[in-house]
């Protein structure tokens, strides 16, 4: 194997919580062969305006496409395969995926019209799958949604456990508890390097148990007397599973509201996770007494467009909240979100809801795990290298450190973009590849430094003034110049006249110093009039707008 090396390069999730796609290669330099693990995205805020999902930039392994023998997904979070029908194309290789993943990557494909195109590959946990001069195995976890796994990769070089995202639940409520013996015969056998989650590093404990979750919602759920609402990730299936479990314990019907709480619930339904469970129409709940009815939204995270906004606005078609109501928000603020959610709260409130989180009440449990969590799973594995993943600079830092504190030697904790040898020799950071993001801009792909975004931020910023002047074939003006403005602040409900005026004769003030050699040149115009009307939108509103002009030639 000489010149041999095993790499690891993640080129989303390190730096960052989300947006998750790691690459594994071995090989010489010249002829390596690549796995790539998750596909994931993270979503638009403030700073992107109209941007509502964010990908990894693959372009570095795009010029290594023929080499990359699949893609493998550990579970089905949308940080982990939300990219999954953006970026398949620029690979076409098989895609890994056990039975409840699958099914939801599936409904992506067929969004993109490649349901047909892309080679799924069912994996059974437990089995071990060949690709190129990879083994790999998947291991049941337990996390905030169905089917969370671990891979076993195995190497000519070693074997690394790459864990995905994971706590340990000692009762999980659905699906398969957490295969503590499988990682304990890793870490036997002996592991070269344990790739984990950070997310919560700097939290003590434990993360807690769903059944605890289900057993307090039972009794919240209990004290209530008008409509109740419950809103949740609807992608953790326990969860969705005992709020319909307190609904019933309390003779309550459950309405699902909220595209993915249909998504979600179908796709456990098809692949037998969720049984026995009877929803209504949300139409149907408000026919029935308030203290029957249960909702189950979407909106969390007070996300606008969710349902949970639509029905504090009070412009959902079908469900609706007021006085002597409750809604439970059993979930946690990702950080970034607490205005959004204060604010549906405060909404909430406003219409006589009372409001219950889990700061009041435990109503939810994180789905990654705390610090004594994390040192049962390096007890078990006892890997040689700790590479720290799935969290911004601080928590993989101290991630780091507390594996150094766990007698774990080698530590390595990358950024998006650098290239981690594993193998031969000390772990080390040897090299960094092009990284970045990708911005799905309505229905394009476009990269992160792209013109058009930054645009956008300034037009929020600056505004945008327009100005048109008609000239004839002499260069005299024959209508114009007429200026027209967006995007600026207002007095008196209207922007004053003198003002506008300010700028309309910064524009005739430009065009009769355009001198006579250079009337019949538009673009020289063209700049005279934009540098005028900006300066004169800097000393009237403060403001250096995006100026647009117009010459037509009459």
């Amino acid at each position: 194997m000489k010149h041999k090396e095993l790499i690891f390069l993640p080129l989303g999730g390190c730096r960052e919580i989300g947006m998750n796609l790691n690459a594994y290669a071995f090989g010489t330099p010249a002829d390596r062969r690549w796995i790539l693990v998750d596909v994931g995205v993270t979503f638009g805020g403030p700073d992107t305006p109209g941007i509502d999902l964010i990908m990894p930039d693959p372009s570095f392994l795009e010029t290594e496409r023929d080499r990359i023998e699949a893609i493998i997904l550990t579970h089905a979070h949308e940080d982990h395969i939300g990219a999954i029908a953006h970026l398949w194309p620029r690979f076409q290789v098989p895609v890994y995926a056990t039975a409840f993943t699958a099914y939801l990557v599936q409904d992506k494909l067929k969004e993109q019209g490649l349901e047909r195109d892309v080679e799924m590959r069912l994996a059974v946990p437990g089995e071990v799958y060949k690709v190129g001069p990879f083994e790999f195995e998947y291991i049941h976890l337990t996390h905030s949604i169905p089917e969370p796994h671990g891979l076993m990769i195995k190497t000519p070089a070693g074997v690394i456990f790459h864990t995905g995202d994971w706590k340990i639940d000692p009762n999980p409520m659905i699906g398969d508890d957490f295969d503590i013996e499988r990682v304990k015969k890793l870490g036997d056998d002996g592991v070269l390097a344990m790739v984990c989650d950070s997310t919560n590093v700097f939290e003590e404990g434990e993360s807690g148990s769903e059944s605890t979750v289900r057993e307090e919602l039972i009794r919240v759920v209990g004290e209530q007397t008008g409509r109740v609402a419950i809103t949740t990730f609807a992608s953790n299936v326990a969860r969705l599973a005992s709020c319909c479990e307190a609904a019933k314990e309390n003779g309550r019907s459950v309405a699902l509201v909220g595209r993915s709480m249909f998504r979600i619930t179908g796709a456990a339904e098809a692949v037998g996770l969720l049984k026995g469970v009877n929803f209504i129409e949300a139409e149907e709940a408000k026919h029935l007494p308030p203290d029957k009815v249960l909702y189950l939204c979407t909106g969390s995270q007070g996300e606008a467009r969710a349902a949970l906004s639509r029905i504090a606005r009070g412009d959902h078609p079908h469900a609706e909240l007021g006085e002597g109501d409750t809604i439970l928000f059993s979930s946690r603020v990702i950080p970034g979100n607490e205005r959004g959610i204060f604010d549906l709260q405060n909404a909430l409130a406003e219409k006589g809801v009372k409001v219950i989180t889990d700061r009041q009440r435990p109503i939810h449990v994180s789905g990654h795990p705390c610090r004594d969590e994390l040192k049962r799973m390096y007890q078990w594995a006892r890997p040689k290298i700790a590479v720290p993943v799935h969290g911004e600079r601080r928590h993989l830092a101290e991630h780091a450190r507390l594996a150094r504190t766990l007698q774990v030697n080698e530590t390595v904790t990358p950024n998006n973009g650098e290239i981690v040898r594993l193998w031969p020799g000390e772990a080390e950071i040897i090299d960094e590849v092009p990284s970045g993001r990708l911005y799905l801009d309505g229905n394009r792909l476009t990269p992160e430094n792209a013109g058009g975004l930054s645009e956008r931020k300034r037009l929020s910023f600056n505004g945008h003034v327009s100005v048109t002047v008609a000239l004839d074939a002499r260069g005299r003006v024959k209508d114009g110049p007429y200026v027209n403005v967006r995007g600026f602040s207002e007095s008196d409900g209207r922007l004053a006249d003198e003002s506008l005026e300010a700028l309309d004769d910064a524009a005739d003030a430009a065009i009769g110093r355009v001198a006579s050699k250079d009337l019949n040149d538009d673009e020289k115009i063209e700049k005279m009039l934009m540098r005028a009307v900006k300066r004169s939108a800097e000393a009237t509103f403060g403001k250096r707008p995006i100026v647009d002009v117009t010459v037509l030639r009459v």
